[in-house]
């Protein structure tokens, strides 16, 4: 039997697109905080850099998830992007924190509406067929740009000026701008076909979709046990006179891009329930070995383990969200799933900087750890009640 194809011009640049759009923002990560500090925030609104993003990206997703239902892609793709340019650019005109940290805000509610919009208009890119594989390669532009762009974000942050890096921020943003602007994107049908009057607004039915919920919830568990390390690794290679921890990231990104496609025709083939068990087992593992890091050895294997794992296991769950949803319903599961990434890292956080305090940081990713072991019981959970197949029958 033929397959459906998959590598069309408009998924590719949907990908390359999505891949900018995460490498601007992404660089920007580590870098606010110890900006906003230059400036002279104390810890609290040092910390609110982070809440305060992510509370505008949760706040924002109910609304375009609503749109969703009921308007067409591109407008909502091209509004999205060039919001976040907008406001990347706009960073350095205050000196003042607390105007910074509005405009973390406005930052967070374009990253709700572009990350919604971009990961509901891939969905109807990918034949349904193929949905597992092709959010596999798409969710892959996703987690090279979170794991190679913090890198590159502080390198550039120690050499050059705030100013610069925001400059070259921007530049990728503007391709991202560029190439989402040829993709051909597809509206189904069902979306077409209903207006506006057709869909009562509700703020929390438009949050949180109730025939995927719990995929989301799972990500929220896994988000939140990673959230340790995206706040605490730099300081944690400082802590083990470990210089080269961009190891972890390098071989992250190189596991993460070799397993992607694996992973993604695995889900095609049997569903998430094996898979999701399988990636949040080793992902743990991973941040064990972490936590017992000396060595860049040590650290690569770490690297390994979590490219792997968690490489893997956010497609995974991306794909079961969306593949157990409705189409009319897409735009509030994919904002439902980002959100739960969003509020997972930004509440770990929050509360691992408070227990920080208290214990080393190699504690703190065993401490985190344990949330990746709830995601997998819950997901086993889950698996006994019905079988966890992706509706590959169901009429998007």
């Amino acid at each position: 039997m033929k397959k459906d194809i998959l590598w069309t011009k408009s998924f590719i640049m949907l990908m390359a697109g999505n891949l900018f759009v995460f490498m601007s923002f992404q660089m920007l990560i580590p870098t606010l905080p110890p900006y906003i500090k230059s400036l002279g925030a104390n810890g609290l609104e040092i910390g609110l850099v982070t809440t305060l993003f992510s509370i505008g990206a949760v706040i924002c997703r109910p609304f375009i998830g609503y749109m969703l239902g009921y308007r067409t892609r591109k407008p909502l793709v091209m509004a999205g992007i060039i919001s976040l340019l907008v406001i990347t650019f706009i960073y350095p005109l205050s000196s003042v924190v607390l105007v910074f940290l509005l405009f973390r805000f406005m930052h967070g509610l374009a990253w709700g509406w572009s990350t919604t919009v971009n990961g509901t208009a891939a969905v109807d890119v990918v034949p349904n067929s193929r949905l597992g594989e092709g959010m596999g390669y798409y969710g892959l532009s996703i987690t090279i740009g979170m794991i190679i762009a913090p890198s590159l974000g502080i390198y550039l942050f120690q050499i050059t000026s705030f100013s610069n890096l925001i400059y070259i921020s921007g530049a990728l943003g503007v391709m991202a701008v560029l190439l989402l602007a040829l993709v051909n994107y597809k509206t189904p049908e069902i979306v077409k076909n209903t207006k506006k009057e057709d869909l009562p607004f509700s703020y929390f039915g438009s949050m949180i979709e109730k025939t995927s919920w719990y995929p989301a919830f799972i990500t929220l568990l896994a988000s939140f046990a990673y959230g340790s390390i995206v706040t605490f690794i730099v300081i944690f290679g400082d802590e083990r006179g470990i210089p080269q921890i961009f190891l972890f990231y390098l071989f992250n990104a190189v596991m993460a891009t070799i397993s992607r496609p694996i992973s993604g025709k695995y889900f095609d083939q049997h569903g998430p329930k094996g898979l999701v068990i399988f990636c949040t087992f080793v992902s743990f593992i991973g941040m064990w070995v972490l936590s017992f890091a000396h060595s860049n050895i040590l650290i690569a294997a770490a690297g390994i383990l979590f490219g792997i794992g968690y490489g893997s296991l956010i497609p995974t769950l991306q794909s079961w969200t969306l593949s157990i949803t409705p189409a009319n319903k897409r735009g509030v599961a994919s904002g439902m799933f980002f959100s739960s990434i969003d509020l997972g890292i930004g509440l770990s956080g929050l509360v691992f900087g408070i227990i920080a305090q208290y214990v080393e940081i190699g504690v703190l990713f065993q401490i985190s750890s344990v949330f990746m072991l709830l995601a997998m019981v819950f997901t086993i959970m889950e698996g006994r009640k019905k079988p966890l197949r992706s509706q590959h029958n169901l009429k998007f």
